[in-house]
């Protein structure tokens, strides 16, 4: 009998191919999300898309699930401060009711796709796992509080919990305001692109490999369980904005920015157990560029979280 996983957040950004290889693997999927943002899963025998709010915890179905991969959140700094107390009951009090009826369900793994964003703004030159945590918004307080209730369930069950990094690449839901597939958009629609300060480096991990990470810890359970950080790419807005001008004629204009955050991920723990990734961020630009060449993609209102969000959801 194939495994049966749980995944919230499934018709997001990372969801939406994530499912698609569990299906291909022979995983069952029940796959559970408010579709906000539409739904862009195919078909299948082995999937059950469930149209809910991870709120409603006590409607999620959890018989026979062997392992949860709980993707569901506020996604990002911006959306998270629109609504605050939205944001705590999503990100953080349905963690929590999750994981306390998972114990009560029998559910053997319990994955959490945290962020990279946890740790607020490091002057070391590799954050790594054993920082201490000091978030500035309200996306990152909250993610940080659901990793402790849920390290509270380690003796219950394995608790796998990831930090990505900003993840670029296609997805069928696409995100066009993170900074790689933003800056190629940009590129693409209008030859320029707007830089905000430049100077600023974030960790980026390529789409492919975070959903395998995610497929990675749920058939390694021994390997991987408690807080792994993941992000391959250390790189600042200027040099991703000059790699994406290596690809498409375009200039880059730079202007001030208000934004603070800048930090490199060390992610040797992860490399550790033995998992490797395998795209990386030029290979995100050009598949972006491929898809938007053969208008495979366009740029939707609704590849905008905060803009969407405001428009239909709030």
């Amino acid at each position: 009998m194939s495994k049966k996983i749980l995944v919230t957040g499934a018709t997001g950004y990372k969801g939406t191919v994530l499912v698609p290889k569990l299906l291909a693997k022979g995983y069952q999927v029940i796959a559970l999300d408010t579709q906000w943002f539409g739904n862009f899963l195919p078909e299948h025998s082995h999937l059950t898309v469930i149209k809910g709010d991870v709120r409603q915890t006590g409607d999620i179905p959890l018989d026979g699930i062997d392992a949860i991969i709980h993707l569901a959140s506020i996604a990002n700094d911006p959306c998270g401060d629109l609504n605050p107390k939205l944001t705590w009951e999503v990100s953080a009090l349905a963690t929590m009711q999750l994981a306390e009826r998972a114990k009560k369900s029998g559910v053997k793994q319990f994955i959490y796709a945290s962020s990279g964003s946890v740790y607020g703004i490091k002057e070391e030159q590799q954050v790594t796992e054993d920082l201490t945590l000091e978030p500035i918004s309200e996306y990152n307080k909250t993610k940080m509080v659901a990793e402790r209730v849920l390290l509270s369930y380690a003796d219950d069950m394995a608790v796998q919990i990831v930090r990505p990094a900003t993840v670029c690449g296609i997805s069928p839901r696409m995100r066009l305001d993170v900074s790689v597939n933003m800056l190629t958009m940009q590129a693409l629609e209008n030859k320029r692109i707007t830089v905000f300060g430049g100077q600023q480096v974030r960790p980026n991990i390529h789409m492919d490999d975070i959903t395998d990470l995610y497929i990675y810890m749920l058939e390694n359970p021994e390997k991987t369980q408690g807080i792994f950080n993941a992000g391959f790419e250390n790189i600042s807005i200027l040099d991703i904005a000059n790699m994406v001008k290596d690809k498409i004629n375009c200039e880059i204009v730079v202007t001030p920015s208000n934004d603070p955050r800048c930090y490199r991920v060390n992610s040797d723990k992860l490399l550790a157990t033995g998992f490797k990734p395998n795209k990386n961020v030029a290979t995100a630009i050009d598949e972006i560029v491929n898809a938007y060449q053969e208008n495979q993609l366009k740029n939707e209102d609704r590849f905008h979280n905060l803009k969407w969000m405001q428009q239909e959801v709030l």
